[in-house]
């Protein structure tokens, strides 16, 4: 994993006493090791391995030549999920979840929708749907965060493999996107908590953000204990500048061609007869 990832949010958190080292020993304002292996299956229009310290998610992106019964003739598209885990993708074994019915898989797979449609222009899709699979095979928290930020990467594969065929016009992104944890440990702000300090945690926070720094989600919750609005001001700082160093390295992954393509749209004039999005 590469562009100082695991260093560069430190500077958020500067104090004169010596910080207590985390569990796995890491700064407070530390993430962990991040690597995105794009193309990680061979029949999925896109995919990738992202791997957040000891979390490792599958994303696979599958584009369908339909849409659900609430867009049908709308002309434009949609962007969903689906999120599950394997039965040992965790400490003791956990059964399948077959029929999706649990809360918080239906909530965590919401959640990476949500995410992704934020920065998608549906109406340039057409009538069709990306679904997104995210399949964890090993948590260590942050299994949701991870998912997003990996999917964002599979999501725009598979948009260029449309763009390629002559399905679509352009790339309809309009930004990047990308999610951390961050949260309170034994009174210490942290960003980019691990399982251990998940379940310790007094204060847990996932933080999603597209990469000009706008808020998708924010989903923070006391545990057993209350925030200050000026420790939420902070989290949120920390999150953030954690995802400016996620957004720097998918755009790594990614390499400059797909990148020089991601960014607002215009529209063509009335003279080319199109009516087709082009980039300013």
């Amino acid at each position: 994993m590469a562009c100082g990832l695991c260093n560069g949010a430190a500077k958020i958190i500067e104090r004169e006493r010596e910080f207590m080292e985390r569990v796995d020993g890491r700064k407070p304002g530390q993430m962990r090791p991040v690597k995105i292996t794009r193309n990680y299956n061979k029949y999925a229009e896109g995919s990738v391995l992202v791997e957040v310290g000891d979390t490792r998610v599958i994303c696979t992106a599958t584009v369908e030549e339909r849409v659900p019964p609430f867009r049908q003739g709308t002309g434009t598209g949609w962007v969903t999920a689906e999120y599950g885990m394997l039965p040992r993708a965790t400490g003791v074994r956990t059964p399948r979840d077959l029929n999706r019915n649990k809360g918080r898989t239906q909530e965590i797979q919401r959640l990476i929708g949500r995410s992704l449609r934020s920065v998608v222009d549906l109406s340039v899709l057409g009538e069709r749907t990306v679904i997104l699979d995210c399949d964890v095979i090993q948590a260590d928290g942050g299994t949701r965060t991870a998912s997003i930020t990996g999917s964002f990467v599979a999501l725009v594969d598979a948009l260029a493999h449309l763009v390629g065929e002559g399905l679509l016009p352009c790339l309809p992104v309009k930004d990047f996107v990308a999610a951390i944890s961050v949260g309170r440990v034994n009174g210490e702000l942290v960003l980019d908590l691990c399982f251990a300090e998940d379940s310790a945690a007094e204060v847990d926070m996932n933080v999603v953000m597209t990469g000009d720094g706008r808020l998708v989600e924010v989903q923070g919750t006391g545990e057993e204990a209350s925030f200050t609005r000026e420790e939420l001001d902070r989290m949120l700082d920390l999150a953030a500048e954690g995802i400016r160093l996620l957004v720097e390295y998918q755009k790594e992954v990614l390499g400059p061609d797909l990148v020089a393509q991601i960014g607002p749209k215009g529209v063509l004039s009335d003279e080319t007869g199109t009516g087709y999005p082009q980039s300013r």
